[in-house]
C-alpha cells in the first residue's frame, strides 16, 4: 500500500554511526518506512540515490549493510557513469521509500534533469512513495536552499524541484553561516518562506503541508523562517523525539 497522501520526509540527519564502524539507518528513515504503509511481512523496498556525492562504491556498500540489517530490500540507483537499472522511473515508482543521499545538490539537480528524473520523482510522489534525504537530498525537494556546492562560501540555490513550495535550511545549528544566510534569502525576497532542521531533525510533509518535525537527537530544533511587515520572523517548530 502506498502511502496515503504524498510524503516527503526532509532531514539534517537518517544515519548513525556504529561502534565498530559503518552505520545504521535512522529514526527518520524508519519513520519513512512506517509512512509507506508496507503490508506486514513484507520487507521495504528502499530505493537510495547517491547522486549528491558521484554515486561511491564504498558509500553503496555501507547503505546494503545498514538496509539488511534495518530489514530493507536496498535497491542503489546509481547514474555514473550510467544508469545502474533498465527503467530508472519504474524502479522509483517500485519502491516504497525513495532516500536521497547528501553532497552537492547543484550537481545533483544537474544530473537528475539530463536523465528526465525530476518528472519521475514527482509521478512516484504523487503516487504514494515516501521521498526522504539528508542534506542535498533534503533541499531538493523544495525550491532552494543554502548550500556548499559552488565552494566553501555559502550561496544560495534555488532551481530545487519544487515539489514543495519553500525554501530548505539544513544543518541550521551545526555550520554558522546557515542561519544569517536563510535569513538574508529571505529578507531579500530570493528565497520565500523557508523551513530548516538542526542536525537529527527531519520535516515530515504531507502533500505540501508540514505536518510535524521529528528528531533522533534530543534538545534540536525545527524552524519556520517567513519574512513580514516588519522583517524577518523565525519561529521554533518543536519537534516529537522518535526514540519514544
Amino acid at each position: 500500500m502506498p502511502a496515503e497522501r504524498p510524503t516527503i520526509v526532509a532531514t539534517s540527519g537518517g544515519l548513525v554511526r556504529r561502534d565498530r564502524g559503518g552505520v545504521d539507518w535512522a529514526g527518520t528513515v524508519h519513520l519513512a518506512a512506517g509512512l509507506a504503509r508496507v503490508p506486514v511481512g513484507r520487507a521495504p523496498r528502499l530505493t537510495y540515490l547517491g547522486t549528491a556525492a558521484g554515486d561511491q562504491r564504498s558509500w553503496a556498500a555501507e547503505v546494503h549493510a545498514a538496509g539488511e540489517r534495518a530489514g530493507f530490500r536496498t535497491t542503489v540507483l546509481d547514474l555514473f557513469p550510467m544508469p545502474s537499472v533498465e527503467d530508472p522511473a519504474g524502479q522509483l515508482l517500485a519502491s516504497d521509500v525513495v532516500w536521497v543521499g547528501g553532497g552537492s545538490v547543484a550537481n545533483l539537480l544537474a544530473v537528475w534533469r539530463v536523465h528526465g528524473l525530476g518528472e519521475a520523482f514527482r509521478a512516484a510522489w504523487e503516487a504514494g512513495v515516501v521521498l526522504g534525504g539528508v542534506s542535498a537530498g533534503s533541499i531538493c525537494w523544495f525550491e532552494g536552499g543554502t548550500t556548499d556546492s559552488f565552494g566553501p562560501v555559502l550561496r544560495p540555490v534555488t532551481d530545487g524541484l519544487g515539489l514543495l513550495p519553500y525554501g530548505n535550511g539544513v544543518h541550521y545549528d551545526s555550520e554558522a553561516r546557515r542561519r544569517p544566510l536563510v535569513h538574508e534569502l529571505v529578507a531579500s525576497g530570493v528565497l520565500g518562506e523557508t523551513h530548516c532542521s538542526d542536525d537529527g531533525v527531519g520535516l515530515v510533509y504531507r502533500g505540501t503541508e508540514l505536518v510535524e518535525a521529528v528528531t533522533e537527537v534530543p534538545g534540536k530544533g525545527a524552524y519556520v523562517v517567513r519574512r513580514g511587515p516588519e522583517g524577518v520572523v523565525e519561529t521554533r517548530v518543536e519537534p516529537r523525539d522518535l526514540r519514544g
